[in-house]
């Protein structure tokens, strides 16, 4: 068994890898070992917006792979990884929140013995959440930005939240459970690649996925080949990117 790769390791040892080895299986269970860890990466509210799915069967991948355009990272997949927003739920994950805080706090406790802490936590999930997330046809929405913007001329004011500006909030949160992903498998030795062109309203019927959900990333997995790999990394150079301010 090969020992796990440290972070910077993992990082260097990443790649978009566009053909695997089809004589090269990759364990399923490592696989959702690493999804446990995307389920760790950092994410707006703690609110969890998203769902994994994990495609394990090749005849579902075969399935699937028209809707990737046929592409080799696709049609060579030992196994693909659905990364899906769910800002439909935010109703749930925000009760799941304020249950975590009944079992860290007590349930019911009276207000005059809460700590701060304790009350700031509770009016989060039970006012502010439903403040940022709730609309209705884009009315509540709309409302809510001439509000926030009239007081953010006084002062600072979070000012996401429309429906378009929560649904890009979903879509970051998930990006980050993605890359945590592509870490993890890449510290177990396996590649993984983020596959942007995709037909995603195929693959969520596929799914039978609710309207509310919304495909965020597909990511295909196994192990490279010596043509996996389509040429040296580039990046722009550092100094270009880097502002210290």
């Amino acid at each position: 068994m090969n020992e796990e790769k440290t972070v910077s390791e993992a990082i260097k040892f990443r790649r978009s890898v566009r053909i695997y080895d089809a004589e090269k299986s990759i364990d399923k269970k490592i696989v959702k070992k690493c999804l446990e860890q995307a389920a760790l990466a950092p994410n707006s509210s703690n609110m969890q917006l998203w769902e994994f799915y994990h495609i394990t069967s090749k005849k579902t991948i075969d399935q699937i792979a028209p809707f990737c355009f046929n592409q080799n990272a696709a049609k060579t997949a030992q196994q693909l990884v659905i990364f899906v927003t769910r800002k439909d739920l935010w109703k749930q994950r925000a009760k799941a929140n304020l249950a975590f805080i009944d079992s860290n706090f007590g349930k019911k406790n009276p207000k005059n013995k809460q700590s701060s802490r304790e009350k700031t936590a509770r009016n989060y999930y039970g006012k502010i959440i439903p403040f940022a997330y709730a609309d209705f046809l884009g009315i509540l929405g709309f409302l809510k930005y001439i509000m926030v913007s009239v007081i953010g001329i006084f002062k600072p004011m979070f000012r996401q939240v429309r429906n378009s500006d929560m649904r890009i909030v979903a879509h970051k949160t998930c990006g980050l459970a993605a890359e945590n992903f592509m870490i993890s498998m890449a510290a177990e030795g396996y590649d993984t690649c983020p596959m942007e062109g995709s037909d995603t309203l195929r693959v969520k019927n596929f799914l039978n996925l609710p309207y509310g959900a919304e495909i965020n990333m597909i990511v295909s997995c196994g192990i490279r080949t010596e043509k996996g790999i389509y040429g040296e990394r580039f990046r722009i150079p550092f100094e270009e990117v880097y502002k210290e301010v």
